[in-house]
């Protein structure tokens, strides 16, 4: 058989707000029921989600989790991205809702995840990187991914950060542009521990290391992030 389709059906405590965050995802709704039960389903491109009201529900106790299979990851998140700065004015990267950047986790291919106000985790993957095998990572490099695996993936922050320390410690000589790297994502895991201070301290050391302007370039995305990320928390974000 071909064609078959699976939505999944995600709790959420206001089905009211839950809509309104997927529609600054870049969704639409397409049905609301309001009685017996409050439910809504919401639809991107081939994407349909349903959302199921709960009286009483805790997002931080949702266990909810999809893996979504999308033809350009990085594309998706970036529209994500603008359309959540446009709802909040900022871009949430801790609590709840937050968005995860792309990012590589051991063990998996690069993808980003979305913590909907519900606290279910959506899962973005490139359909490409799928099935590919990508070149094992070593080193600090390689830290990364496992703090990542930790933090982006399990939503284990604090572990993160002692799995993440631990390789910057374990690798000094690294080279700089993956400390500068290392260190970017250091100040992010700081800021959603509510670590602000040593968040930036981490940052800046991050933004003195000594670059060539290749490695300047390859790591810019890395240092805008940390540098956002830390902007709107300390905005009150």
């Amino acid at each position: 058989m071909a064609g078959e389709r699976m939505y999944p059906i995600l709790p959420c405590p206001d089905v009211d707000a839950a809509v309104a965050f997927y529609e600054a995802l870049g969704f639409r709704p397409t049905y609301r029921q309001k009685r017996p039960n409050p439910h809504a389903v919401v639809q991107l491109e081939d994407m349909g989600v349903h959302l199921a009201g709960i009286d009483g529900f805790d997002p931080e106790g949702s266990y909810a989790s999809v893996i979504v299979v999308v033809p350009d990851a990085e594309a998706l998140y970036r529209q994500f991205a603008d359309g959540l700065r446009a709802h909040l004015g900022r871009l949430p990267a801790s609590g709840i809702p937050r968005l995860l950047r792309p990012r590589r986790k051991q063990g998996t291919t690069t993808g980003f995840t979305v913590v909907d106000v519900g606290g279910n985790w959506l899962r973005f993957f490139r359909e490409a990187d799928v099935a590919a095998e990508e070149p094992a990572a070593t080193g600090l490099a390689r830290a990364v991914e496992v703090a990542a695996r930790q933090g982006d993936a399990r939503g284990d922050d604090a572990q993160a950060l002692v799995a993440l320390d631990a390789g910057l410690t374990r690798h000094p000589d690294a080279p700089a542009d993956e400390r500068v790297r290392a260190l970017a994502y250091r100040a992010e895991l700081l800021v959603r521990l509510g670590r602000f201070e040593e968040a930036g301290a981490a940052l800046a050391e991050a933004e003195a290391l000594p670059l060539d302007a290749e490695q300047a370039g390859a790591v810019a995305p890395d240092l805008a992030h940390a540098r956002e990320v830390l902007a709107s928390a300390e905005a009150g974000g």
